[in-house]
This record gives structure tokens, sequence and C-alpha cells, in this order.
């Protein structure tokens, strides 16, 4: 084995300040819109603040979302699917929206 070959979960962190936000293997889908860029589904989040819940009307319907921070630097990363009210969306509760432009691919 190389001596800089890695080993363990694949990460992703902030693009910001680099902090472990979440594992390649936690992603359900990539198929999804942000505010901003393509986004991606994770079925598990870390090192993160969830902020206050709302009601939004996103592309697949109402939705109860809280925003997602970054636990080191603050900076928005997406958002937490709360409640989903269509009942084809509610595999979505308890998941987390990264917006791909928010996070990067640490050593891999």
């Amino acid at each position: 084995m190389a001596e800089n070959e890695i080993v363990g979960p694949r990460v992703y962190s902030c693009s910001n300040c680099r902090n472990h936000v979440c594992l390649h293997d936690d992603i359900i889908s990539k198929a999804f819109q942000g505010r901003n860029s393509r986004a991606f589904l994770f079925s598990h989040a870390m090192n993160i603040v969830v902020g206050p819940k709302e009601d939004r009307q996103l592309m697949t319907g109402l939705h109860t979302v809280a925003d997602i921070y970054c636990r080191d630097c603050r900076e928005v990363l997406g958002w937490k699917y709360e409640r989903a009210y269509e009942e084809t969306q509610k595999y979505k509760e308890g998941k987390f929206i990264f917006e791909k432009s928010k996070i990067v691919k640490e050593n891999w």
C-alpha cells in the first residue's frame, strides 16, 4: 500500500473552512436542486448547526425545512427536511440537502 493512499471514509468538507460535514457513503441522491446549484441528498450530517424550522414551497411541494450551517464558520450549506406534506415526499424527512457548491471532497 502506498504511503499516501487514503484509507477510511470519503469525506465532504465545508468549502469555506474545510470542516468535515458529511460522508460520501451517506449520499441518497445526487439529483437535487439547491438554491443556487445542484445539490445532494444525504441521510446524515455532522459538525453542523440546524436553524429554525420554516415552511417553504419547493419544486416538489410544501415542506417544513431548517437551514443547516457549518458549525465552525456558520456558512449556510443547505437545509434539513423536517416534514414533507406530500405523501410521495415523506422519504426526505430527517434528511439533509447539501449544495454542491458549498462542499468539497476532502483528500480523495
